[in-house]
C-alpha cells in the first residue's frame, strides 16, 4: 500500500479512536453529572430529612393495645362512649366515630384541607382511648368523657361538615400508640419554630415520653404574621399573685423577673421573680394563656408597673402542632405520615371497623 494511502488508512483510523474516546468521555462525564445531581438531592433530602416521606412499619409491628376495659366492645365493632354534656349537664350515649367528629369540629378549623382534620382525629382518638384507660375518662362525671375543654377536649356538634365526616371516616378505627400503650395525644394550635418536650411545655412529672422529641416546625412557612407573633402586658400584682398561688409564697412587690432556666427547645422552663422561681407553663395558666399564649418568648421586661413580653406560638408546643400539620397536609401528606412526623416511633393501627 502507498505511504499515503497508509497515512490515510491510519489517520482515519486514529480519527475514529478519537471519536470513540470522545464518546465514551461524554459518556463518563455524563454519569458524573448524574451521579453528582443525585448526591446533591441525598445531601438536600438528609438536611431536611424531617420532611422525608415517612414510610408505614412493615412486617412485625407490635400488636395495638387492648381497648380499655371500660368500654363495651363487641368483637371489632365500635364501642359506644357516655359523653358529659356540659352545656346541659347530662350524660349522653354516643358512638365513639360520632363523638371524634365533634371534638375535632370544636378544635380544628372545619374548612382546613380534609388530611389535617384526618390527622386531628387520629390524635382525638388516641387521646380519649389513652384518657379511659389511665383513669376511667372523667368519672367525677360518670363519663368517659367530656365537652368542657377544660375536662377532656373542645367539642361542637354544630360546626360538624361534611368535610369533618369525611376526615373522620378516612381514619376510621385508627389509634397511635408506643410500646402497647396509647400515647397522650399532646397537640397545640401554633408550636412556634420547634415543638417542645413534654417537661418544658407543660411542667408534666411524669418524664418527657420517648416519642415526643423536638421537630421543626413547618407550620411557620404558612401561618399569618398576626397570628403566629404575639405581645402582652400584665400588672404586677397580677404576676404577684400568680406567684403566690402557684408556690405557696409571697414574693412581694415584684421588681424583677427573667428567665432562669430555658428548657431544649428554646423555651422559658423557670422564671425567676424576685427570689421565688415558677415553671414556665405555671405562670403561663396563671397569667392566662390566651394572652401569655406561648412559652417561647422574644422579650421579658419589667417597667412602668406591668411585665411586658412578646413571644412566638400558640399552645404548650408539645406533640402536634395544628398548623405544622396543616403546612405538610398542603404538601401532600397523608394523615398517618401527620401523626408520624410529629410523634417519633409510634405505630398507627385500626382498632375497630
Amino acid at each position: 500500500m502507498p505511504v499515503l494511502c497508509r497515512e490515510v488508512v491510519s489517520s482515519g483510523i486514529k480519527m475514529k479512536r478519537q471519536k470513540g474516546e470522545s464518546g465514551l468521555r461524554k459518556f463518563f462525564f455524563s454519569v458524573i453529572c448524574i451521579l453528582a445531581v443525585m448526591f446533591i438531592l441525598l445531601g438536600s433530602s438528609i438536611g431536611c430529612d424531617r420532611l422525608a416521606p415517612i414510610e408505614p412499619p412493615g412486617a412485625g409491628t407490635p400488636e395495638p393495645p387492648p381497648l380499655p376495659p371500660q368500654l363495651q366492645q363487641t368483637g371489632n365493632e365500635e364501642p359506644t362512649l357516655l359523653v358529659y354534656i356540659a352545656e346541659e349537664g347530662v350524660v349522653r350515649e354516643m358512638a365513639f366515630e360520632e363523638y371524634i367528629a365533634g371534638v375535632v369540629a370544636g378544635e380544628m378549623d372545619p374548612t382546613w384541607p380534609r388530611e389535617v382534620l384526618a390527622a386531628q382525629a387520629i390524635i382525638a382518638r388516641t387521646f380519649t382511648l389513652q384518657k379511659i384507660a389511665e383513669n376511667g375518662g372523667v368519672p367525677e362525671r360518670g363519663a368517659h368523657a367530656s365537652t368542657d375543654i377544660e375536662e377532656f377536649q373542645a367539642y361542637s356538634a354544630a360546626d360538624i361538615t361534611d368535610q369533618v365526616r369525611e376526615a373522620v371516616q378516612m381514619t376510621r378505627g385508627e389509634v397511635a400508640y408506643h410500646n402497647n400503650e396509647f400515647i397522650r395525644g399532646w397537640f397545640s394550635a401554633y408550636a412556634g419554630p420547634r415543638t417542645a418536650e413534654a417537661d418544658e411545655g407543660l411542667a408534666f412529672e411524669g418524664g418527657n415520653p420517648p416519642y415526643i422529641q423536638i421537630v421543626d416546625n413547618p407550620g411557620q412557612d404558612i401561618i399569618p404574621v398576626e397570628e403566629g407573633e404575639w405581645s402582652a402586658s400584665f400588672p404586677l400584682e397580677k404576676v404577684r399573685n400568680v406567684v403566690r398561688e402557684a408556690t405557696g409564697k409571697d414574693p412581694g412587690p415584684v421588681q424583677r423577673v427573667e428567665v432562669k432556666e430555658f428548657g431544649p427547645s428554646g423555651r422559658a422552663a423557670v422564671f425567676q421573680v424576685n427570689d421565688l422561681e415558677i415553671s414556665g407553663p405555671g405562670l403561663r395558666l396563671g397569667l392566662g394563656s390566651a394572652e401569655m399564649r406561648s412559652t417561647f418568648l422574644k422579650d421579658v421586661n419589667v417597667a412602668e408597673g406591668m411585665l411586658q413580653m412578646s413571644g412566638s406560638g400558640y399552645g404548650h408546643g408539645v406533640g402536634m402542632c395544628q398548623w405544622g400539620a396543616r403546612a405538610l397536609a398542603e404538601q401532600g401528606r397523608s394523615p398517618e405520615e401527620i401523626v408520624r412526623y410529629f410523634y417519633r416511633d409510634i405505630n398507627i393501627a385500626t382498632v375497630w371497623e
